[in-house]
């Protein structure tokens, strides 16, 4: 096969051609692998061949190594590791080789492809020499592009490879590392590459660190970085600042007051590149965080009367006085037709601030105060703007008693701007209200600015598309602050006498053809906020809006076959999920009230849903509203049930879509809560299709805890009637039971909690369900499992809140459903420990208390 000329296609701008020779190259790597990476390799290895050729050839050498989708990237693994040892050895040698070139790119590509076969290899002990390979390109030879791409793929393989696989060998790597990233290397090329490779090392040096001479040597060679010819070399250095200030944190005291502190100033003061800049801001943000995140562990320490594990050095605290002034000018470094989308100066330092204003939270005030007074009237509108963002930016942090004062003085005067003349300030203006509205509603007093703030929002949207999303979400967090909170009622609200105003230029602007600056949908979620958090004398509006929505949607049905092309398809969907969004809330905010109308909805929602893909995310909209018309019309869903239940198993058929299929497993929740014993005879296929999705080595593991608990919903549901299911289903919750999570693995810890959760509320959901009938005693076999979990639990310090609430009402549940016959289970020692630690320690909820308080209770009557 000529690979030289199927990648030549591959580059091609014919589309035929450059489809027919991916297919082709497809297929050889499915045929015979081993050919086809060898061939790849030796095009990529190729002087003579073209470099655009030798790219694509390196390109599709590591994406069959390595892929961003777990499973894809299982089976890649699987099938490298089944190549012959020779084959696999030859491509290796030539990946290094391939080092050598001149040809930067190619260089580079190189090692993308080295540490792609290093990340499948060296978790099981094979390529053993690589690292002694690769550093001897570095210390032994005065090739400056050999250097420059080895040290590419050393950070390549340091970013890939899990760092406890390369600790052992962290000595070897950083001496060459520093080596290149030194200020005597002449060539800035290879001591940028050197540069990364150290940022990408440093999670695996910690031993290195903690030797104060090789910490301060590693410091003087990266901070000397920062002062390079090199802008490139300077935003490198300044990135490996900001990556060593999150690992090491505690070590950084004696490198602030030395050179840190002034280097990152003289960074953000930078006037010849940007990106160093953004650096020199990104540590600063960094710093606060850190700080922010230690003063959260402090407290958490002190409540338990204990001392916090780590120093707090109060960096952002010393440094306010300083940073502040450097973070306003550069404030004021806006243009004038800036990409919103495109990371900037002035959008870092309104970043960095309001972190500023999160960590020191009062201090902040004192610099920023005067900045704001003297320029919020400027005549230069950059200024003006300056200063409003200044002033929204540090509203979240310090306390109300020191802002409201603040607030109401500058309230009137920003709700006149929002009349300025420049979209940049308006913009500004509007997202500041938003934060006012969000975080301090108490300064905006109805009687007062209620009646100006509304009109000037409202007037926002006949404005530039760009302001219209910011004056949709002061619009939104308006709502949801005045209203009353989702599940509660209030006759009405101080919103309510602007209600149908404001819904009405919503609607009224939403019938726009297009969707610049996404305006449009952020209309429709201001409408959906505002129909969700609306009084009751706002229902016959929202009745109306339901109506008008409902209208809406019809018509897009009716043009789906006359779309032509990707992007008219694309802005179509956009267009259903923000009508789905609107309708599925007054679904949930009109409740019975929607049977008037549920024929029509459910009529549009099944034909929506059998025109549509399975991939796309309006199916996913579309069940959201059918799972509010379940809640909602209740036991009197069961004639839609009929054409449903296809449409919602097709999706859960399909567990690589895996948000559809998690939706789906929450919709056979709400059926069974609907129809209760009337969900029978849909159970057979529900249950083999959750146990199925449950073993699928597809499905993304977020689903799973869902499922578990879905179990319990049937149970609940059916009675008795689940007894054909619960042998499979108890050995499912038994090997749930017992996955456990590192300790220091924080991410799987939340996830093992989520996951014993629906383990729990499944179990609940069994006993709930066959208590009180006459097959209640099936469970008693199974209780030395169920309390032996329990027990693992109940030890369990990583437990959470809901996850102990969740337990201590299952300990009620059986308790109450088996009284005297679980004596000895509930006698145990560990029970009456957690009941006690649930009612008295600071850190469980009032409703974890009350559930404690009742199963006590419960657990007393069961043991007398």
């Amino acid at each position: 096969m000529d690979v030289a000329n199927l990648l030549a296609h591959t580059l091609s701008p014919d589309r035929a051609l450059r489809e027919d020779a991916t297919h082709k190259l497809e297929l050889f790597a499915q045929e015979n692998y081993a050919t086809y990476s060898l061939l790849l390799c030796q095009q990529m290895a190729n002087e003579q061949a073209d470099d655009n050729i030798r790219m694509a050839a390196g390109l599709a050498l590591k994406n069959s190594l390595s892929a961003k989708e777990y499973a894809r990237k299982e089976e890649q693994m699987q099938r490298w590791l089944a190549v012959d040892e020779n084959s696999r050895s030859q491509v290796k040698q030539g990946a290094l080789l391939t080092l050598a070139t001149q040809r930067k790119m190619v260089g580079n590509i190189a090692g993308q492809v080295i540490a792609a076969i290093a990340e499948i290899e060296l978790p099981r002990g094979q390529w053993p020499d690589l690292v002694r390979v690769v550093l001897e390109n570095v210390t032994n030879t005065d090739n400056a592009a050999l250097k420059m791409a080895t040290l590419q793929a050393i950070g390549y393989v340091c970013e890939a490879t899990d760092p406890v696989y390369l600790q052992n060998q962290s000595n070897e790597i950083l001496t060459a590392v520093v080596q290149g990233a030194r200020k005597e290397e002449q060539d800035q090329d290879v001591r940028l590459a050197a540069i990364r490779a150290l940022n990408n090392s440093l999670e695996f040096v910690k031993e290195n660190f903690e030797r104060e001479g090789e910490r301060n040597f590693i410091m003087q060679v990266v901070c000397e970085a920062t002062q390079s010819q090199s802008s490139d070399v300077q935003v490198a250095a300044f990135e490996c600042l900001v990556r060593i200030m999150q690992l090491y944190y505690d070590k950084m005291r004696y490198y602030m007051e030395k050179a840190l502190f002034g280097l990152t100033i003289a960074g953000m003061n930078n006037q010849q590149d940007e990106k160093v800049v953004l650096q020199a801001i990104e540590f600063w943000s960094t710093v606060c965080d850190e700080e922010m995140e230690l003063k959260e562990e402090a407290l958490e320490a002190a409540e338990l009367g204990e001392n916090p594990e780590r120093n707090l050095y109060n960096f952002a605290e010393y440094a306010t006085g300083d940073i502040m002034p450097v973070l306003l000018w550069l404030l004021t470094k806006q243009e004038e037709d800036e990409d919103e989308d495109e990371w900037n100066v002035s959008m870092a330092a309104a970043t960095c601030l309001s972190l500023f204003a999160q960590c020191v939270r009062n201090s902040v005030i004192t610099p920023i105060v005067p900045f704001v007074e003297s320029n919020i009237q400027n005549t230069d509108w950059r200024y003006r703007e300056a200063a409003v963002m200044a002033f929204g930016s540090i509203l979240d942090g310090p306390e109300e008693t020191v802002l409201m004062p603040l607030v109401d003085q500058a309230l009137p005067t920003l709700i006149g701007m929002m009349t300025d003349p420049i979209v940049n300030v308006k913009d500004t203006v509007a997202w500041t209200l938003g934060r006012v509205s969000e975080l301090l509603i108490q300064c905006i007093k109805p009687d007062i600015h209620l009646r100006d703030l509304v009109s000037a929002l409202v007037l926002g949207l006949q404005d530039n598309p760009r302001i219209v999303g910011n004056c949709c979400w002061s619009l939104m967090n308006l709502a949801e602050q005045l209203g009353p909170a989702i599940g509660e009622e209030a006759p009405t609200s101080a919103l309510s006498m602007y209600f149908e105003g404001i819904t009405t230029a919503l609607l009224q602007f939403t019938e726009r053809a297009d969707n610049e600056s996404n305006c449009r949908t952020s209309a429709y979620e201001a409408i959906s906020a505002l129909v969700m958090f609306s009084a009751n004398d706002c229902i016959t509006t929202v009745q109306n809006i339901a109506l008008a929505i409902l209208d809406r949607l019809d018509q897009t049905i009716a043009m789906e076959t006359q779309l032509v092309g990707a992007d008219e398809r694309a802005e179509h969907s956009e267009l259903q999920s923000s009508l789905l969004g609107v309708l599925t809330n007054c679904i949930r905010r009109l409740s019975r009230d929607i049977a008037s109308v549920a024929d029509r909805i459910m009529t549009g929602l099944l034909q929506l849903l059998n025109n549509t893909s399975k991939q796309s995310t309006i199916m996913e909209d579309a069940f959201l509203a059918i799972g509010a018309m379940t809640s909602a019309l209740e036991g009197d869903f069961s004639r839609y049930a009929e054409p449903f239940v296809p449409i919602l198993c097709a999706a859960l058929q399909n567990p690589a879509e895996y948000q559809l299929c998690s939706i789906a497993v929450g919709l056979i929740g709400d059926l069974c809560r609907a129809l209760g014993e009337g969900v029978t005879v849909y159970c057979n296929t529900f249950m083999q299709l959750l146990v199925s999705n449950l073993q699928s080595p597809v499905l993304h593991r977020s689903v799973k805890p869902n499922i578990l608990s879905c179990f319990g919903d049937v149970a609940l549901a059916i009675g008795d009637k689940f007894e054909p299911y619960l042998e499979i289903v108890m050995m499912v919750l038994q090997q749930a039971g017992s996955m456990r999570a590192e300790k220091d693995n924080y991410e799987m810890i939340d996830y093992v909690n989520t996951l014993h959760e629906g383990n729990v509320e499944a179990y609940v959901g069994i006993v709930q369900g066959l208590a009180g009938t006459q097959r209640v005693a099936i469970l008693l076999p199974y209780m030395q499992g169920i309390f032996h979990f329990m027990n693992a639990l109940a030890v369990d310090p990583n437990r959470s809140d809901p996850l102990t609430r969740a337990l201590i009402g299952l300990l009620g549940d059986l308790a109450d459903a088996f009284g005297g016959q679980l004596k000895q289970f509930l006698q145990a020692d560990w029970v009456p420990l957690l009941l006690r630690e649930a009612r008295t320690s600071r850190h469980y909820g009032t409703s974890t208390k009350e559930t404690a308080r009742w199963a006590k209770e419960m657990i007393k009557r069961a043991t007398q």
